[in-house]
């Protein structure tokens, strides 16, 4: 079995925790109160501007065979992903300039950044969401919501495209290797989790 293949083998049950978690569930349904989602999506913003950088300094470190890779990932994120983002935000009446990091985006982006001072580490850090979005979009897709805006974010991790991203970084991740991987990939699932916990304040305030 891969290294990465065993990753997900471990991580499979803290995606069934996400598929359960209220925000997810909500989703899913297309019933998910509009200020939590709102509060989420900045949230989100605010940490892809942190995911770019941790491509970039992987890229850095790269080795030739994957220093193309990491920096279509960086591009792609920063110039596609961001962009679908923003649009859907638009639509959640979303303030993503004067968006503030939470907690749990706060640590998780710190983690993130952190391990990828190691080359092996960062990539074994950053799979969790490759793999988990690429994992929770293919299971919401079989069954999506009828309110197109939730049903889009779906599409978007449920898109072959997102899908093949994630095998390659499957496969770097194989050959990279590392010997702190199953921690750094299950403590990175933990803050995918967590990440999904919305501050009830933010979403208060927006409701009231």
């Amino acid at each position: 079995m891969s290294l990465a293949a065993r990753l997900e083998q471990l991580g499979r049950p803290l995606v069934e925790e996400q598929l359960a978690h209220p925000t997810v569930a909500g989703i899913a349904k297309g019933d998910l109160a509009e200020p939590v989602f709102r509060s989420w999506l900045e949230q989100d913003y605010l940490f892809l501007l942190d995911y770019v950088r941790v491509f970039s300094r992987l890229a850095w470190q790269a080795p030739a065979a994957h220093l193309g890779d990491l920096v279509d990932l960086a591009h792609g994120t920063f110039h596609d992903e961001l962009s679908l983002h923003r649009e859907l935000a638009a639509e959640f009446d979303a303030d993503l300039d004067g968006a503030v990091k939470g907690e749990p985006c706060t640590k998780y982006t710190a983690f993130l950044l952190d391990s990828a001072a190691n080359y092996a580490d960062g990539l074994a850090a950053l799979y969790p969401c490759m793999w988990g979005y690429s994992t929770l979009g293919a299971i919401l897709a079989t069954n999506p919501p009828a309110d197109p805006r939730y049903r889009r974010w779906i599409d978007t991790y449920a898109d072959p495209g997102f899908a093949a991203l994630t095998a390659r970084c499957a496969q770097m991740l194989d050959e990279a290797g590392g010997h702190n991987a199953e921690e750094l990939f299950l403590t990175g699932m933990h803050h995918e989790l967590a990440f999904w916990d919305v501050c009830p304040d933010r979403a208060s305030a927006a409701e009231a």
